[in-house]
């Protein structure tokens, strides 16, 4: 632990030893993230190992717990990039609004569905109380898919926004909810208590843009190169992650506040799995997956037809590698 310290160290001086113009004048810039669970593990990277700083970024990170305050600020322009849910902007953009996703984060579900010790089997959460993040984003559609396989309907069970994971895993262990769609190490550390775990979520959701990299078109416009430096520096944390992973648990142990151990489970079923966009391009698959959601919630129109150009704003990647993000 103290030589990964010492590596960790060693970045953080060179990174600050490149202050250049552009570093030493960095532009403010105040990013949302949902809550503190493995897929922000880039955005930690590129934070504290100054790559932000080296695009000429100064960020301040906020964890909002709230998916819609996310929105509501990017509107309003109080945050300017968020790392959040897509679905909100999927219906902002058909709705004619000016939210638009740039890039990819999380393309794979790493949620199980933990439960309270009592209940052993997906026909045991009839009547259940769902913990999700929110009544319109995220996992509440998840929950949907499962009580579906489970044979239940709407009415057999109950859903309550409460929070993003860590919120979901203290109310589990407080009884006040039964079930909660946990990312790993949450997962992890669920079972160890005794709660029971269900399985995988990605069973019944293989393929979903669970959070992306949105930001309100209006102020994308005037800031192209923000938007695009903050990209680049996030695919330098990516890149840092799959060349160090030990350095990397270290810091994402801190700001997950787990232990090392879990937090490199976590970060090894990550990679196994592919649950990070390896790119931060979009494929069609998930996107498609989210807009076929929304739209059987009743949130689009029967007649809405998908198109990608209407969701996604590819240019800020393309600035980058200089080629389209579709894949």
């Amino acid at each position: 632990m103290q030589a990964i310290a010492r590596r960790i160290a060693f970045a953080l001086a060179a990174a600050s030893l490149l202050c250049g113009s552009s570093a030493c004048f960095a532009e403010p810039v105040r990013i949302a993230i949902v809550s503190r669970t493995v897929f922000y593990v880039p955005v930690w990277i590129a934070d504290r190992l100054g790559y932000f700083k080296e695009e000429g970024l100064e960020p301040t990170i906020e964890v909002y717990d709230n998916a819609e305050k996310i929105n509501e600020d990017l509107r309003s322009g109080k945050v300017q990039i968020a790392v959040s849910t897509p679905e909100s902007v999927v219906v902002d953009a058909y709705r004619g609004g000016s939210l638009r996703i740039i890039a990819a984060n999380t393309e794979k579900l790493p949620h199980f569905i933990i439960t309270k010790p009592e209940i052993k089997t997906l026909a045991q959460l009839k009547g259940a109380r769902f913990g999700v993040l929110s009544l319109q984003e995220g996992s509440t559609y998840l929950v949907r898919e499962v009580t579906r396989a489970a044979g239940l309907k709407p009415d057999d069970y109950e859903i309550q926004a409460v929070g993003g994971g860590p919120t979901r895993q203290r109310l589990l262990k407080e009884g006040k909810i039964d079930v909660g769609l946990q990312p790993f190490p949450l997962s992890y550390e669920a079972e160890a208590a005794g709660f029971t775990n269900l399985g995988p979520v990605s069973t019944y959701v293989p393929d979903y843009l669970f959070t992306s990299v949105n930001i309100d078109s209006k102020w994308g416009q005037a800031h192209q190169q923000t938007a695009a430096s903050f990209l680049r520096a996030v695919r330098k944390g990516l890149a840092y992650m799959a060349g160090h992973p030990q350095e990397t648990a270290a810091i994402a142990a801190e700001e997950l506040k787990s232990t090392q151990a879990l937090t490199e489970r976590a970060l090894q079923d990550t990679a196994k799995l592919g649950i990070l966009s390896a790119d931060m391009s979009i494929s069609d698959r998930a996107l498609r997956t989210v807009f076929d959601t929304v739209k059987s919630a009743g949130l689009l129109p029967d007649t809405a037809a998908f198109d990608r150009n209407r969701i996604v704003d590819a240019g800020y990647l393309e600035m980058n590698r200089g080629r389209a993000t579709e894949r």
